[in-house]
């Protein structure tokens, strides 16, 4: 693969933490690249290093030993607040929790990230109202958390993720709090992303959830013991025509 071709680049990545006269090794000397426009998936058991992975491709945590490239920035040269500025314009998050604000509407939660920018507020809500439609939540723009379903809030969370156009998004367990059919209807918005040239990395331990990317990767004792890519990915939007219509009472109830 050529250097520019690959959007996350790490070679012989290590983290130790030390707690008290213990050392934890939570990745050995993981070396690996991403292309731009994959999507993949990084698993393993609880402990197998896959956190910590995606905590220092997503700079919220520096390896101990090891290089890290994202976009062809050399991560471990750049100072706080430098990392931050990578965080809010390169990397878009989604986490299992949704982390939204509860007491703001899905619009102001979209609109979080571009705080940081020199924007006006028309662009800034302009812009989120984009990401909204997205998402297919433009018309519930004024809702807050509480009066969203558990899939329409990570749906938000999504296009808060998506606002700043990232090089890429990072999602751990994105569906770890929802139920069969919310997490398809949330892969499939992935994979629409992703068609769009998105590049997409997420945490997850849930086979069937593995499924529907391109590219497998996973972790064990802090190594990668398996990187394959998906021959056929399962399609989410076919899943969603075959499942059964089943009546979500909780979405009732947010409209």
């Amino acid at each position: 693969m050529k250097e520019n071709s690959s959007l996350i680049t790490v070679r012989h990545l290590s983290k130790t933490y030390h707690m008290g006269d213990v050392e934890v090794h939570a990745l050995r000397g993981v070396s690996l690249e991403i292309a731009r426009g994959e999507f993949a998936a990084i698993m393993g058991a609880s402990g197998s290093g896959k956190s910590t992975f995606m905590n220092i491709v997503g700079c919220l945590d520096v390896p101990s030993k090891g290089e890290y490239l994202l976009d062809g920035v050399d991560i471990g040269k750049l100072d706080r607040d430098q990392l931050a500025g990578i965080r809010n314009e390169k990397i878009g998050f989604v986490f299992q929790g949704f982390n939204l604000l509860s007491r703001t509407s899905a619009l102001e939660n979209v609109e979080l990230p571009m705080f940081y920018k020199n924007v006006s507020n028309a662009y800034r809500r302009d812009h989120a109202m984009e990401a909204l439609k997205i998402v297919g939540l433009e018309d519930r723009w004024h809702h807050l958390p509480n009066q969203l379903s558990g899939g329409q809030q990570q749906r938000v969370a999504i296009a808060r993720a998506l606002v700043n156009d990232p090089s890429i998004i990072l999602a751990d367990e994105p569906t770890g709090n929802l139920d069969s059919r919310t997490s398809v209807e949330v892969m499939d918005i992935f994979q629409q992303l992703n068609e769009k040239g998105i590049t997409v990395v997420l945490v997850t331990h849930e086979p069937d959830i593995a499924e529907y990317t391109k590219r497998n990767i996973i972790f064990k004792d802090g190594k990668i013991r398996k990187d394959t890519h998906v021959e056929r990915s399962a399609n989410a939007a076919q899943k969603l025509k075959d499942l059964p219509a089943l009546l979500d009472d909780e979405e009732e109830d947010a409209a």
